[in-house]
């Protein structure tokens, strides 16, 4: 059987399952998380299924990331996980260490750090991996031996759902975000650039630099780009993912029971 990996962004999947339990009436608490540590076990073992999954790995954040170093306001906005799930997170762990996957929770990466450096490493062995997670951060990696599914809407990620989602190729996705911004990461961008001036420049020129030295450039846009080009490299930096992350570990710990 060849080699296939399966790569879960852990808390994507728990979160929208829990906030999704966390909203129908249950006994108790207990009763609650149960129920949820039990849909997310059964999530797992039909991706398992569904994969043809041989190695497989459910990725935990870890504390603060190096982006909480580099940039203060980095997901400053976002809202806390909620207490009841922080408490429980063993319980989450422990029912998908039950399904045959492994489960990481390294000290301070991210879980897409991680999940990059693994795709990344196995794609350069031509090992096929899939990423779970409806993190549009993974889009970038979308290739012949990585592909990206989205449990929830049991559809794998193509280049046509990124062209029409974005309205910018696949591969220039990573100076779209660091252009227009993200909101949900709280990742600037270049102030006063939104996704349509972000889209046309990017459409019309294969890299950023070109749009500055464009004399027929509307002036107000190129003015913008030359005062904030420290937050696009700033930006860009935040967006794209690592994949030189040292991971003490080896795709054959990998192997599903």
């Amino acid at each position: 059987m060849s080699t296939q990996l399966l790569l879960i962004d852990a808390l994507n999947l728990i979160r929208r399952i829990y906030a999704v339990d966390s909203n129908q009436s249950h006994h108790s608490e207990e009763h609650m998380i149960k129920a949820s540590c039990a849909r997310v076990a059964h999530a797992c073992k039909k991706l398992r299924a569904q994969c043809n999954a041989t190695h497989g790995v459910a990725v935990f954040d870890g504390d603060r990331s190096w982006r909480y170093h580099y940039f203060k306001d980095y997901k400053s906005s976002r809202a806390p996980m909620p207490d009841l799930l922080k408490k429980n997170l063993a319980l989450f762990k422990q029912a998908i260490e039950h399904t045959g996957i492994v489960v990481f929770s390294p000290d301070n990466d991210e879980a897409d750090d991680i999940i990059a450096t693994l795709a990344y490493k196995a794609a350069s062995n031509k090992v096929p991996s899939t990423i779970v997670s409806t993190d549009k951060g993974f889009l970038p990696f979308l290739s012949e031996y990585i592909s990206v599914f989205d449990y929830f809407k049991k559809h794998f990620i193509s280049q046509d759902d990124i062209y029409k989602r974005f309205s910018v190729p696949q591969h220039r996705l990573i100076d779209f975000w660091a252009l227009a911004g993200d909101k949900t990461n709280d990742i600037p961008g270049v102030k006063g650039i939104g996704n349509k001036s972000a889209q046309q420049l990017i459409n019309q020129y294969n890299v950023i630099d070109d749009a500055i030295d464009d004399e027929t450039l509307n002036a107000t846009l190129k003015r913008k780009l030359i005062a904030e080009m420290d937050l696009f490299v700033i930006s860009k930096n935040l967006v794209t993912l690592r994949t030189d992350i040292n991971l003490g570990f080896s795709l054959k710990q990998l192997r599903l029971n």
